[in-house]
């Protein structure tokens, strides 16, 4: 069992799609048609364009819309109160919200209260996780993060948090008040 690596990123990233750059090819999943999809606020930092590009290709497996701030051509040129506004609307009127979890995002002031919007709209059954680790980091720190769901991956059948459970990807509930629920991510993205 682990969390999703830097590393296992950019290669899902790399093994979906090929296209000159991260522009085009975060265009395109703008692009696709969103009629019917689950709809998700993937909150990031801008910086990190190869992970972006990466989480989208893992969602997109599980035919859903992804929605990202700076590829919505109603936001504003400028960052300004009106961007707030923007982004708002927007984490309200999608169906889930999820953080990528990266440790320069979990310092942003922008994604924590990005975070903060999507708990108040979201919480507990629409909003998770999906933290990108170092190879062999830990995001000691930021135990706030601990009350939120978060994207897990299985790697081979074994017993995890009391049942056996199937190689996959999966959306675990907090510890926190006894819930102890673990969903597959593809059920999770379902329900909404």
């Amino acid at each position: 069992m682990s969390f999703i690596t830097e590393t296992q990123l950019k290669n899902q990233r790399r093994s979906v799609r090929t296209f000159s750059s991260v522009n085009e090819s975060l265009k395109n999943f703008k692009n696709e048609s969103s009629y019917l999809k689950t709809k998700i606020f993937l909150s990031h930092k801008h910086d990190e364009k190869e992970y972006l590009e990466g989480a989208i290709s893992l969602l997109k497996t599980y035919g859903v819309d992804v929605y990202v701030d700076w590829l919505d051509e109603g936001m504003p040129k400028t960052t300004s109160g009106l961007t707030a506004v923007r982004i708002k609307e927007m984490i309200k009127e999608n169906h889930k919200f999820i953080l990528l979890a990266t440790e320069a995002a979990i310092n942003s002031k922008w994604c924590n209260w990005e975070l903060g919007l999507g708990d108040a709209a979201k919480y507990i059954e629409n909003i998770a996780l999906l933290p990108i680790k170092k190879d062999s980091t830990d995001f000691s720190g930021s135990e706030y993060l601990e009350i939120y769901p978060y994207i897990f991956n299985i790697d081979y059948l074994e017993n995890f948090k009391g049942n056996y459970r199937y190689q996959g990807t999966y959306v675990v509930y907090p510890s926190l008040n006894g819930n102890d629920k673990v969903v597959p991510i593809a059920e999770w993205l379902r329900s909404r």
